[in-house]
C-alpha cells in the first residue's frame, strides 16, 4: 500500500508511517525493577544491544525509560533517570532510523533525553506538567497521553469507575486538547487508555472490548497490554515472560479495530501478529 499524507505523520526529526495498519513499539526499560524485564537491561551496554535487535527485528519506535511504573513502584529522582537513558539514547540515536521515545514525565528527563536524540515523549500522566506539553512544541515532536487513575505507588489499590470508558476516554480527549492549545498539532498526539494504569481486570477487558471507541476519534490510539498481570490473571501464567501468546491475543485485537501503535516487550513475534492482522483488515476493506 502506497504512503499518503493521511497515514503517514511527519516531524522535522523524523515519521511514522501507517500506510500498512498498526506498527509496534518496542519497549527498553533501563531499569532494575521494571515488572517484567527489570534488570535485564540495566547495564548500559546490554540496554544499547537491545535496542539495536528491536530495530532490526522491526519495531517502528523504541520506547526508552528510566523509571519503573509498575504497581507499587515509588519514584526515581530526574537525575537517576537522566544517568540511565540518555548514553543510551545516544548510542541508538547514531545507529538506528527508528524513532527513539522517551518514557518519562518529569521534564528535565524529558529535555535532556529530547537533547540526546530522541524524538517523542510517552508521558503516562496526560501532562500533570503542562511543561511537557511546551517541551514537545518547541522540540516539534509527537506525544502520547496515557491514562492512570492514581499514582504508579497508589493506581492499583481498589480502582473505582462509574463509567470507565466514558470516564478514560473523556479525559484523554481533554488532555488532548490541552496539548493541542499548547501549539501540538492533532496529528502528533496519541492517546492511550493506560491497560494496567489503575484498572481493575474487567476495567481493562471493557477497554479493550471497546477500544474502537477510541479509535473513532480524532487522534491516533497507543495501547499497552504487553505481557502485563491481566494476561497473567486470565491465563495463569504468573511469569510475565510466559504472557507472550495472550498478549498476542490483545494486539491481533487491537490492530483489527484501528490502533496506530502496539507498545509491546516482545518485537518480532508481535510483528509477526501485527503483520497478519494488518493484511486481512486491508483485504477485507479494499
Amino acid at each position: 500500500m502506497k504512503s499518503n499524507s493521511k497515514n503517514v505523520v511527519y516531524w522535522p526529526e523524523g515519521k511514522l508511517d501507517f500506510s500498512a495498519g498498526c506498527i509496534v513499539m518496542g519497549v527498553l526499560n533501563v531499569t532494575p525493577d521494571s515488572f517484567s524485564d527489570g534488570g535485564l537491561f540495566f547495564d548500559t551496554e546490554k540496554a544499547i544491544e537491545h535496542g539495536l535487535k528491536m530495530a532490526a527485528d522491526g519495531a517502528a519506535i523504541i520506547d526508552i525509560g528510566g523509571e519503573s511504573t509498575r504497581p507499587g513502584s515509588e519514584p526515581v529522582s530526574a537525575r537517576q533517570q537522566i544517568e540511565r537513558v540518555v548514553q543510551v539514547i545516544e548510542e541508538l540515536y547514531k545507529k538506528v532510523e527508528v524513532p527513539i521515545s522517551i518514557d518519562a514525565h518529569n521534564v528535565e528527563v524529558a529535555g535532556a533525553a529530547l537533547e540526546a536524540g530522541a524524538a517523542m515523549i510517552n508521558d503516562i500522566t496526560a501532562l500533570n506538567n503542562e511543561r511537557l506539553a511546551e517541551l514537545a512544541a518547541d522540540y516539534e515532536v509527537p506525544m502520547v497521553l496515557m491514562h492512570m487513575q492514581g499514582s504508579p505507588a497508589t493506581m492499583q489499590v481498589e480502582p473505582k469507575y462509574e463509567d470507565v470508558i466514558g470516564e478514560v476516554l473523556e479525559f484523554l480527549l481533554s488532555r488532548a486538547k490541552r496539548a493541542e492549545r499548547f501549539g501540538i498539532p492533532k496529528e502528533r498526539i496519541f492517546i492511550d487508555p493506560g491497560i494496567g494504569f489503575g484498572k481493575t481486570l474487567e476495567h481493562n477487558l471493557l477497554l479493550l472490548r471497546n477500544i474502537d471507541k477510541f479509535v473513532s476519534t480524532d487522534y491516533r490510539v497507543l495501547v499497552g497490554t504487553s505481557r502485563k498481570s491481566f494476561i497473567g490473571k486470565i491465563t495463569g501464567r504468573e511469569n510475565p515472560g510466559w504472557r507472550i501468546f495472550g498478549t498476542a491475543a490483545t494486539v491481533a485485537l487491537c490492530a483489527a479495530a484501528g490502533v496506530s501503535i502496539v507498545r509491546v516487550h516482545d518485537v518480532a513475534e508481535m510483528l509477526d501478529v501485527v503483520k497478519v492482522t494488518n493484511n486481512i483488515k486491508r483485504l477485507n476493506i479494499s
